[in-house]
């Protein structure tokens, strides 16, 4: 395996830990001070929107779950899944970027295509 494959693979694996993560906040620690604190909501806001978020949550759990399969998976499996995974979590990402916060550009829709473009290069 060559270099830019492990870099390609890392990346993605990167991505699929930060949706892993989003899952944890999102579906359960939405309420805790510092996850309010990272998203700008309130406890009453929070509190009112927890299934919401825990909806939410579940989704990026199956991005990350698809990323890994990508990861583990031989090819031409592995790198569909790949492509596939990361391209929802860009467009994720620029939605949510045009219609919540535009940070989540830099949080969610960045890495994602940094880890696409390292991916179609190693392929």
């Amino acid at each position: 395996m060559s270099g830019v494959n492990i870099a390609a693979l890392v990346l993605v694996g990167l991505v699929a830990a930060l949706h892993a993560y989003f899952l944890v906040l999102e579906m359960f620690l939405w309420t805790a001070p510092r996850t309010r604190a990272a998203f700008g909501t309130t406890a009453e806001f929070a509190e009112s929107s927890k299934a919401l978020a825990a909806n939410q949550g579940l989704y990026n759990g199956f991005l990350a779950a698809g990323l890994v399969y990508g990861i583990v998976a031989d090819d031409p499996v592995g790198f569909a899944m790949r492509v596939f995974f990361l391209a929802c979590v860009i467009v994720a990402g620029l939605y949510g970027a045009a219609t919540a916060s535009r940070r989540i550009l830099l949080v969610q829709a960045l890495p994602g295509a940094l880890a696409l473009i390292a991916v179609v290069l190693a392929h």
